[in-house]
């Protein structure tokens, strides 16, 4: 996966540990030479075709990155874990991320 040279540009200890909508836009803008408003365009139609192939019942894989995979889980019985009550868990889907093996190793460095 190639670098995309992500800068910090805030200090605040929350926002180093994330990467926001304005930082990938910030990025996008650098390294395409886009409006910083079409870069914000660009960034917001990618997250939402992602979130709508995901709503219709799509997983979306991005190579180098990962998938983003829909489980149905069906009905359960649960348990309350204060009072020991069984409490029935109705029906769902569920989102889950597996990374792919190259960020997997990228993150182990």
């Amino acid at each position: 996966m190639a670098d995309l040279g992500i800068a910090r540009l805030n200090n605040d200890a929350d926002a180093a540990n994330t990467l926001t909508r304005a930082d990938l836009a910030d990025v996008v803008h650098r390294k395409l030479g886009l409006s910083r408003a079409e870069s914000a365009s660009v960034v917001e139609r990618v997250l939402h075709h992602m979130c709508h192939s995901l709503a219709v019942g799509r997983n979306v894989k991005i190579s180098g990155f990962g998938t983003f995979i829909l489980r149905d889980k069906g009905e359960r019985v649960g348990r309350n874990p204060k009072t020991g009550i069984e409490v029935p868990i109705a029906p769902r889907r569920v989102m889950t991320f597996r990374a792919s093996q190259i960020m997997r190793d990228r993150i182990a460095k």
